[in-house]
């Protein structure tokens, strides 16, 4: 293996428009390449070491499914299992239909959660989101939140349509009410510490923020209205601008976002993403997951009646599994790995890939909202697999 090609790519990314980006290759087990290009703060002047900690948003989501896999896998709940089973608001929802709001005809199961299916959206300012606020004091606590928004209404019958939306949030509610502790607590204890991960978090305090990258959002000049800080692209074309690395996805001090919550560094998470590689085993030795849950959560869930809703174009050629994209069509791709990778991005530019068959992972990260991810994603992965060939 050769990863020529791969400094080359992330150069050119960070001439081009990321202000930084780090990256971290595990192959069989041994950490393969590491490496870093550009700014973690170009107007201080600090390069990027892949150390520094970073939001990675959706990328969140992949740590939820396991958590919540660890549960089925003890026999704790079926993917069949209705979710009022575990919180009882979820009982009665009603749906959206022709301008009515109706009863739902199809009753909510948590494998709804896992695959984006469940009819919910990604509104986080509801009249429930602001009674949970209410009752919580502001505090909003993951439990409370998901019992309040089981008064919205869903946008279609359950299982009948994909829509992005706050179903992992949900499901880390579910794993609170299935495992009886906190999300972070869960997580930290059956994941983070296993896997030797000592710098991920579920929430910013001054002491983690002061060890972040700069957070910014490319701005084409589109919404110069809203910068408060411009700093010249390195190509001239646009702008960066400095953004509030205090995610609005966490509503709260008490609120785990299973689905846009974590914190954490690109060594750090890359962990997380080897031992998937591995069948659900770290490099320390330490199994998270079994290799036949892995198996499971990277199989396509998606029929033809998802497809609308599943249609970005750095997705072509995927279905989606348990919370994951997962290769079923290396054609309409363009795909130059194996049909066992799957994986995840974030809003920022983080992207975890992992490839089993291959005992494969990678993890990239930029931070920058507005990350082009219709560019950089593919051409990332096929540079991946060229490199591992070379």
């Amino acid at each position: 293996m050769d990863f020529t090609l791969m400094k080359e790519y992330m150069d050119h990314l960070t001439s081009w428009r990321m202000p930084g980006n780090s990256i971290r290759v595990y192959k069989d087990n041994e950490l393969v390449f590491k490496y870093s290009s550009g700014y973690a703060n170009v107007e201080k002047g600090i390069k990027m070491q892949g150390d520094e900690l970073l939001n990675i948003y959706s990328c969140s989501k992949v740590m939820t499914v396991v958590a919540a896999l660890q549960l089925y896998e003890q026999g704790k709940f079926l993917l069949s299992d209705l979710l009022s089973n575990y919180i009882p608001e979820y009982e009665k929802m009603y749906v959206r239909k022709g301008g009515e709001i109706v009863e739902a005809k199809n009753r909510l199961r948590m494998k709804h959660l896992f695959t984006m299916t469940a009819g919910f959206d990604y509104n986080m300012n509801t009249p429930s989101h602001k009674k949970a606020r209410e009752l919580t004091n502001g505090n909003m606590d993951t439990l409370t939140v998901a019992k309040c928004y089981a008064s919205e209404p869903l946008h279609f019958e359950p299982g009948e349509g994909w829509s992005y939306s706050l179903c992992h949030d949900v499901l880390a509610a579910a794993v609170e009410a299935i495992s009886g502790m906190k999300f972070r607590d869960y997580v930290k204890k059956n994941i983070l510490e296993p896997l030797g991960m000592n710098e991920t978090y579920y929430h910013i305090n001054p002491e983690i923020e002061s060890r972040m990258a700069e957070l910014y959002e490319y701005d084409d000049g589109d919404n110069s209205d809203f910068v408060t800080k411009q700093i010249r692209s390195s190509n001239g074309e646009g702008v960066w601008k400095n953004v509030d690395k205090y995610t609005p996805y966490i509503l709260g001090p008490e609120y785990d976002s299973g689905g846009a919550g974590i914190t954490t560094s690109v060594g750090d998470y890359s962990l997380f993403a080897a031992a998937l590689a591995n069948g659900g085993t770290g490099i320390n030795g330490e199994r998270i997951l079994c290799p036949q849950t892995v198996e499971l959560l990277r199989t396509n869930q998606l029929e033809q009646k998802h497809m609308a809703g599943f249609n970005w174009r750095q997705l072509e050629g995927y279905g989606y599994g348990l919370g994951v994209r997962t290769m079923v069509d290396k054609a309409k791709a363009g795909f130059l790995g194996k049909y066992s990778e799957f994986g995840w991005g974030g809003a920022a530019g983080a992207t975890i890939l992992v490839d089993p068959d291959e005992h494969l992972a990678m993890f990239y990260a930029h931070h920058m909202l507005n990350p082009f991810e219709e560019y950089y994603q593919v051409r990332l992965r096929n540079v991946l697999y060229t490199s591992l060939a070379r």
